[in-house]
Order: structure tokens, then C-alpha cells, then sequence
């Protein structure tokens, strides 16, 4: 009996210590990416003209687009949550891959935004850049850093989900112990959370 209750207690304080971590890590990135928005923000009130004129090169349609997919795998992610907590191993696992697949096509529809970029020669460092206004240069330079951080933080989401997918198939995660689950959750969270600031700073604010 004390052995069990040792057990338990040790996979409490194990998942408190995990979920502790993980919200120090999501700390440190709200921070990372507090200072970028701060200094977007200085850049925009010192070329107002720029920033409105260079915001207009965006396609609103896509970022929106792309707003609709996070907010959505927001939701899945959310229920595989609640699905494993009811103790159901098989709709936790179909929500988690329904979130990895709306994060690809999320990395999907930012290629091919990016792309029609560099195809008229407008990328970190091309002569086109070179030949901008200071104003503009700062502008798509924000814009090619933030979103291009902002989607490798998608590809650490992934990753985590889906080891997080094998580790529910493998029972390592379940009802009684989903704390990586819930982790990945949180992550993923964070990851939209920080678009939810992207897209109208880039697309929306004129």
C-alpha cells in the first residue's frame, strides 16, 4: 500500500514539475516575442507611410486563412485533451493527428505566400530589398523574421505532437498520466497565440 502511494505521489510531483517547466518555457517565449512586437511597434510609429504602404504588398485573404487554421487546431488540440481525460485513447489520437495536419497546411499556405515573394525577388538580403526605402526594408525585414520564427516554432509543435501521438498509440500517455498531452497542448496554444498577434499587426493595422 505505501509503495503505491509512494508511486502516485512521484508521478504527481514528475507531471507538476513538467507542467511548471513548460509554462517557464512559454514565459520566456511570450517575452522573446513581447520585444519583437514592441519593437514592430517603434519601427511602425517612426514610418507610418512606409509600414501602411508596405502592409498593402500582403495577401489578407491568406493570413486570414491561416488565422482560421490555428484557431481550429487550437480547438482539436483542446479535445484531444478532453477526449484522453474521458479516457478515450482513440478520439485523443484522431484530434492530435487533425492538428498535425492543419499545422502542414498552415506551413503549406506560408510557402506558398513566401514563395510569391521570392519569385519577384523579394527576400532577406535580394537586391530588390537593397533598393527599398529604410521604412520598407524594416517592414518586410520584421515581417520574413517574425512569420519565418513563428513557423519554425509550428515545426517544434509538430514534432511534439507527434511523438506525443506515438506516445498515446505506445499507452505511454493515458487517462491516468497525460501530462505530455497536456504539455503539447499548452505549446500549441502558445503557438496561436502568437499569430493572434501577427496577423493584424502585418495584415490588418493600416
Amino acid at each position: 500500500m505505501e509503495t503505491t502511494i509512494n508511486a502516485h505521489t512521484d508521478l504527481h510531483r514528475d507531471d507538476t514539475a513538467a507542467k511548471l517547466g513548460m509554462w517557464l518555457f512559454i514565459f520566456t517565449e511570450i517575452l522573446l516575442f513581447g520585444g519583437l512586437f514592441i519593437v514592430y511597434s517603434v519601427y511602425r510609429y517612426l514610418n507610418p507611410v512606409a509600414f501602411h504602404l508596405a502592409h498593402e504588398e500582403l495577401s489578407i485573404p491568406m493570413g486570414l486563412i491561416n488565422t482560421i487554421i490555428l484557431l481550429v487546431s487550437s480547438a482539436t488540440v483542446a479535445m484531444s485533451i478532453t477526449a484522453m481525460q474521458k479516457g478515450d485513447k482513440k478520439m485523443s489520437m484522431y484530434f492530435v493527428a487533425a492538428t498535425v495536419i492543419l499545422a502542414l497546411v498552415f506551413l503549406i499556405n506560408k510557402y506558398f505566400e513566401w514563395g510569391s515573394k521570392f519569385e519577384h525577388g523579394m527576400y532577406p538580403g535580394s537586391e530588390l530589398m537593397a533598393l527599398l526605402s529604410k521604412g520598407d526594408m524594416l517592414f518586410f525585414s520584421l515581417y520574413f523574421f517574425m512569420t519565418g520564427l513563428h513557423a519554425v516554432h509550428i515545426l517544434v509543435g509538430m514534432a511534439l505532437l507527434i511523438v506525443t501521438f506515438f506516445r498515446i498509440k505506445q499507452n505511454h500517455v493515458r487517462s491516468d498520466k497525460y501530462a505530455l498531452l497536456e504539455n503539447s497542448g499548452l505549446y500549441w496554444h502558445l503557438v496561436d497565440l502568437i499569430w493572434i498577434f501577427l496577423f493584424p499587426l502585418f495584415y490588418l493595422i493600416h
